[in-house]
């Protein structure tokens, strides 16, 4: 499948799909064309058998994304009520797709850039990485990315880098401290140990790691109560197909765990 703004490949053999940002002249920074084609793109992975999990990347040195690309226009409705959230667009959760995202970043990461970081299951950066969030610096209200981000590092730390603007710019060990990323890997090795997260996890039954990321991530809209009862019925309707998988395809020998 062709896309003018993004690169979409599947590794078969790892259960792996791979969508690259590729907008690296202007710092991958999304448009109405990208907004659309990671849609479809994630529509695209969410049903195809062969793909267990996803890793979402950048091209290019400079920059991860820098968010809405203030430069092309979007191409809002007239009628402001009917606007839309580029992020649903760009999210996997709001395309249904359950199947765990590593994102790997580089470089700067700001502003609209968090809805990737937000949506994914697991992030990692390398050194170089810097997170901010430009909106309160250009005069507009730091609203959306936010909702995201708390569930990420907290409200403390969300206020801070939305009111900071971009007088906070986050270092990689910052990021690593407050759980915005949970690994920091020299740029050279960091798409490959994207891969690597994004195969082992793809090992194991997609069943259970499918059922497991949507449990997770539904819990958040609801009371303690009733996300452990929804819970529990993905445990009785996940677990007999996860380890019918698991039997028709037995993991291979363990090795030992990579201690981080």
């Amino acid at each position: 499948m062709t896309f003018e703004t993004i690169l979409l490949d599947v590794d078969a053999a790892d259960h792996v799909a791979t969508i690259t940002l590729n907008r690296p002249d202007r710092l991958n920074a999304f448009n109405r064309t990208m907004c659309e084609e990671m849609a479809q793109a994630w529509r695209t992975v969410k049903f195809d058998d062969r793909v267990h999990a996803v890793v979402l990347r950048a091209a290019g040195d400079r920059a991860f994304s820098a968010g809405l690309d203030i430069k092309s226009s979007y191409g809002q409705p007239d009628n402001v009520w009917n606007h839309e959230d580029p992020g649903e667009l760009l999210s996997p959760k709001w395309q249904q797709m359950w199947k765990p995202v590593v994102c790997a970043v580089q470089g700067l990461c700001t502003a609209g850039a968090f809805y990737f970081l937000n949506e994914a299951d697991v992030v990692i950066c390398s050194p170089d990485a810097t997170f901010f969030d430009s909106h309160v610096s250009a005069g507009m209200v730091c609203a959306l990315e936010p909702v995201g981000l708390m569930r990420k590092v907290g409200l403390a730390e969300t206020l801070r880098i939305a009111l900071l603007g971009n007088d906070e710019r986050v270092s990689s060990d910052t990021a690593l401290r407050i759980s915005l990323v949970t690994e920091i890997v020299p740029r050279q090795q960091l798409w490959d140990r994207a891969h690597e997260i994004a195969a082992t996890i793809a090992a194991k039954p997609p069943s259970a790691t499918q059922g497991t990321v949507k449990a997770i991530w539904e819990s958040l809209d609801r009371p303690y109560r009733a996300a452990m009862e929804q819970g529990l019925i993905y445990t009785r309707l996940g677990n007999p197909l996860g380890s019918a998988e698991l039997a028709a395809n037995p993991a291979p020998p363990v090795t030992p765990p990579r201690i981080r």
